[in-house]
């Protein structure tokens, strides 16, 4: 494979293996186990594992890798592992880098169930964990610390699109000697910055934009081959966090289009954000790309795109919220992203629904706000979906 290859033609070629039959696309190996020719060279395999050698599915498959090597050629990276779920990627490259006694230093705008991780599981383990304003620079400057040994934040925060200065944030914590782990579930693996800014590791929800058809969980952890293969690989392998293959295949079939379609959804996103703000029923917009977002500047300088999704604030608060929500016909209620089908989220009510009220109103989840993802349906639809449906909130 070559390096200088764009992204269209690595998320079509990438770390393919073919077997001896020669197939086109790409085979799913849904076995858990491997058979050895003899005992020799089964004690050997476990001795140290040669090139395209595999021992268990827990601890790597054929597919799989070909799923790891593909997203980490994309995102410019050395390697991957592949999870069971977003949140298994999280849970694990966190356990993975953490013990007693360490800091870690986080942005306060993070999805719900990585604050529960963050502070139920390490934080019981004596973890000390310091949540931040992300947006504020000197907050970031006031934590990281040279007891700081992880710094944890979403490039994009979810659900209200919050952009952080990654590479601010990069050299604080490397001039700390701390490490750098990025979820870019809303920036999207397209739109990636993490690895140009200086981020050691990324999370990517495969579920989201990868997979993007509503059809598997799945989580890639994706950074330096001495963290992959070393802390991250030991600690999923024994404790059970791998993908399945039949979900690797499904999801490295659908790299071949995500560019595709990510594109043309980010193109949607950004039309909708346009048509929405200024709206008499609408009382704020929340897209990275728009000039009246607060990041507006550091959003431009660090990426090409908002993303797939679009906040916004519908006065009258959750009734009118309701109201809104059940008039649309194209959109889908439901709590996922990133999906070919237009999603409208409620998070007060759904996602982030057990956050703390205190805490729900520092990141500005009011019974108000509204997220939207955007699909690949005719642009004109949408948008005259959302205001015909705004006209009844």
């Amino acid at each position: 494979m070559s390096d200088d290859w764009d992204i269209r033609t690595k998320l079509v070629h990438e770390g393919s293996r073919r077997s001896q039959y020669g197939e086109v696309s790409e085979a799913i190996f849904l076995t858990q186990g491997f058979v050895y020719p003899t005992a020799e060279s089964a004690e050997a395999r476990f001795e140290a594992l040669g090139e395209d050698e595999f021992i268990y599915a827990r601890y790597g498959n054929p597919t799989v890798r070909m799923f790891e090597d593909r997203m980490a050629a994309i995102l410019g990276y050395e390697d991957a592992f592949g999870c069971a779920s977003g949140m298994a990627a999280v849970n694990g490259a966190l356990m993975a880098l953490s013990k007693a006694g360490d800091r870690v230093v986080a942005s306060r705008a993070l999805f719900g169930s990585c604050l529960y991780v963050l502070e139920n599981v390490l934080g019981r383990f004596g973890v000390e964990i310091v949540l931040v304003d992300g947006t504020d620079n000197a907050a970031w400057e006031a934590a990281i610390t040279p007891e700081t040994t992880l710094v944890f934040l979403e490039s994009i925060s979810n659900p209200t699109l919050e952009v952080i200065d990654l590479k601010h944030v990069c050299d604080l914590a490397h001039a700390n000697g701390a490490l750098v782990l990025v979820d870019d579930a809303m920036a999207t693996p397209i739109f990636s910055y993490s690895k140009a800014c200086g981020a050691d590791l990324v999370i990517v929800s495969t579920t989201k934009h990868v997979d993007g058809q509503g059809r598997c969980l799945g989580g890639m952890i994706v950074g330096s081959r001495e963290l992959i293969r070393g802390p991250i690989e030991t600690y999923l392998k024994h404790t059970g966090g791998a993908m399945s293959p039949f979900h690797a295949w499904v999801q490295l079939k659908a790299l071949e289009t995500m560019d595709l379609r990510v594109r043309a959804q980010a193109d949607g996103a950004l039309a909708v954000a346009q048509a929405l703000e200024g709206h008499p029923k609408v009382s704020r917009v929340s897209y990275p790309m728009l000039q009246s977002h607060p990041q507006h500047a550091v959003a431009m300088r660090q990426g090409e795109s908002g993303g797939t999704v679009v906040a916004f604030e519908i006065a009258g608060g959750k009734e009118a919220c309701f109201r809104f929500l059940n008039a649309l016909k194209v959109f889908t209620i439901s709590n996922n992203f990133a999906d070919a089908k237009s999603i409208v989220t409620h998070p007060a009510t759904t996602t982030h629904q057990r956050l703390p009220q205190d805490q729900k109103d520092i990141l500005g989840i009011s019974g108000g706000l509204v997220r939207l993802s955007v699909g690949l349906e005719s642009q004109k639809d949408l948008i005259a979906d959302l205001k015909a449906a705004l006209e009844l909130a």
